[in-house]
């Protein structure tokens, strides 16, 4: 029986990095059943064991952990319906290919890979169905004696699901409404293999997903044209009262819009598609990740919702909760979805304003370890304070801040040219004497002792601030000068001033 809470399942092979597509396929079964106060569940399809790649599963786990997207399900956690690696449950699989063998709905075909070459060279669109399996070498055409010889000798073989021609299959989906295949386009796909007694993605799908009580299966729109076999095969296994309903999410496009993203796009655009930096195992390239790039991974989530789905308003920031409650299928578009990754900054650069100053302080303390800086946590947030505003990722608060925690020992060329005069040594060292008068220093006193000296002295107040800063930061940067000096002290400030009038010659 269907299960009458909502059970999605993520499905991923472990064959290398997860793809950002992948993530965003997953969010979407996150929220969706979540939604519903249901379950969410991480299945590993490793059936195609020449593909596995050492490091993958556990790259797929930890990306989930960092994205803050928990299963309820998976093989780490375990659970009711486990195993969760479709290689642990060869034995489950043997069985249902044994029942479609004993129905007849599947047959035993031995055909090497020479002969299926040779067949597609003799024929134009060569297709293995109803057309041509008799022409084959299988059990619809050898004797059954000799296909018994043939198993008991170990010659390998694959098992075909027998499609019948001319009967029109219906899918209906969530987003795309009801799709309608003929069962000739389809070909008698391969559902296990005897050379590792494993099933195929086909067969091993509608097995878990109906002993698991999956109720809804969605993924990505690469995936329909395999959903009208899988509809066969539930029919085949009398499971119609168990068959998930289906949901294909539309592809994420390259930025030009032409295509399927790729890694080569964010190689040639300088932006990752992967949510974590990954080595590859052979070849010991690195690609880079979301997490490493400095993303927050709020961010990630958010931008992601809004790849291929939209609220229906014009809010565009959401925490996950508010993402549960707001998604619907209906509003999930049937084309692709360009990939914005300037847009992608500009969800991270409002994430980090909306991040705390203590928590970027703490992700801000290994580079100012790296560095040998010691200083005390509060200080770090209140520089943050005076600086995130100015920043898309984690890593650019050191450019933004270093002034902070290192006095300047050199100072822009260009910045020299255009705004050191022949007079600024001598208006400087009066600045200093205005400045150490001041007893309370903070920034507003500081304003408007400084502002009235200017006037007093009738000097040109943005040679005198320009000036002022160069001493202080070392370039034409940085955040309200009075608020930068009130953080680092009156004697660095009068510090650094002396230094930059020692220093500095035209």
């Amino acid at each position: 029986m269907m299960s009458n809470k909502t059970r999605v399942r993520f499905a991923p092979s472990p064959t290398g990095p997860l793809h950002i597509g992948g993530v965003r396929t997953a969010l979407y079964n996150y929220l969706f059943t979540k939604q519903q106060g249901g379950d969410f569940i991480l299945r590993i399809e490793d059936t195609d064991s020449a593909r596995f790649v050492p490091g993958a599963e556990e790259y797929i786990q930890e990306a989930f952990d960092w994205l803050g997207l928990p299963f309820d399900e998976s093989p780490a956690k375990g659970g009711e319906f486990g195993p969760y690696r479709q290689s642990e449950r060869k034995d489950i699989y043997k069985k249902y290919v044994d029942e479609l063998l004993e129905k007849e709905l599947a047959y035993i075909a031995f055909d090497t890979p020479e002969e299926l070459d040779a067949k597609r060279n003799e024929t134009a669109n060569f297709q293995y169905d109803a057309s041509t399996r008799l022409q084959m070498r299988n059990s619809l055409t050898l004797p059954t004696e000799e296909v018994k010889k043939l198993i008991d000798s170990g010659e390998q073989y694959v098992v075909r699901i027998k499609i019948e021609p001319n009967i029109d299959i219906t899918v209906n989906d969530l987003i795309r409404g009801e799709v309608v295949i003929n069962s000739s386009v389809l070909d008698d796909k391969v559902i296990y293999k005897s050379s590792d007694q494993l099933p195929t993605y086909h067969l091993a799908n509608v097995v878990d997903d109906h002993l698991m009580q999956i109720t809804h299966v969605i993924r990505g729109e690469e995936w329909l044209p395999s959903a009208p076999l899988h509809v066969w095969l539930y029919r085949s296994f009398d499971w119609e009262n168990t068959m998930p309903q289906f949901a294909h999410l539309p592809l994420i496009l390259k930025p030009e819009g032409n295509g399927k993203l790729s890694k080569r796009d964010g190689d040639r655009l300088g932006f990752p598609v992967f949510p974590l930096e990954w080595r590859d195992p052979q070849s010991s390239e690195i690609s880079s990740g979301y997490r490493e790039s400095g993303y927050l991974p709020q961010a990630v989530v958010n931008f992601l919702a809004l790849l291929g789905w939209n609220p229906g308003t014009e809010q565009e920031i959401f925490s996950l909760d508010e993402l549960v409650q707001a998604f619907s299928f209906d509003r999930c578009s049937k084309s692709g979805a360009k990939f914005d990754f300037e847009k992608a900054k500009w969800f991270n650069h409002k994430y980090i304003q909306e991040t705390s100053d203590d928590v970027l302080a703490e992700m801000l303390e290994p580079v100012l370890s790296e560095k040998n800086i010691s200083c005390e946590k509060d200080y770090t947030a209140k520089v943050i304070g005076l600086v995130k505003e100015r920043v898309n990722f984690v890593k650019e608060l050191w450019d933004q801040a270093s002034f902070f925690f290192v006095a300047p020992t050199s100072y822009d060329e260009k910045t020299v040219r255009k705004r050191w005069k022949p007079e600024t040594p001598e208006q400087l060292s009066e600045l200093i004497y205005v400045l150490q008068s001041i007893d309370d220093f903070s920034s507003e006193n500081q304003e408007k002792a400084v502002k009235q000296w200017i006037e007093d002295r009738n000097y040109h107040l943005g040679n005198i601030m320009n000036a002022f800063r160069l001493a202080v930061v070392g370039e034409s940067k940085g955040p309200q000068m009075f608020d930068i000096t009130a953080l680092i002290g009156k004697q660095e400030t009068i510090d650094r001033i002396n230094r930059a009038i020692k220093e500095i010659s035209l």
